[in-house]
């Protein structure tokens, strides 16, 4: 055995602990081909309630992979959701990863 392959953390490990959630990354699949979505749109294409969606929207915000801009007061308040340069960069190594696991 090579100094490299006993060293070398098993492929599993280079995934992204923020994406690996499965509504994450659903998330982050949809706002890589949206550019930005509102909360309803976000809710209704993941299938998950508002407090689960804001659960998991929250944690991608603070790992710095979307944005959240509100508008709005009350009932007619609008929360837009926008995958950032970080977040982009996040979801192709996380693919890149998965694709090389699966042999792909």
């Amino acid at each position: 055995m090579s100094d490299e392959t006993t060293t070398r953390a098993p492929g599993w490990a280079e995934l992204d602990p923020a994406l690996t959630a499965p509504k994450r990354l659903a998330a982050v699949a949809l706002l890589s081909r949206a550019g930005n979505a509102d909360f309803a749109f976000v809710r209704e294409h993941l299938q998950v309630s508002d407090s689960d969606l804001s659960k998991q929207m929250t944690a991608l915000q603070q790992a710095g992979y979307v944005d959240t801009t509100k508008t709005g007061r009350g009932r007619g308040a609008t929360t837009t959701f926008k995958l950032t340069r970080a977040g982009r960069a996040a979801y192709r190594r996380h693919r890149e990863v998965l694709q090389s696991l699966l042999g792909e």
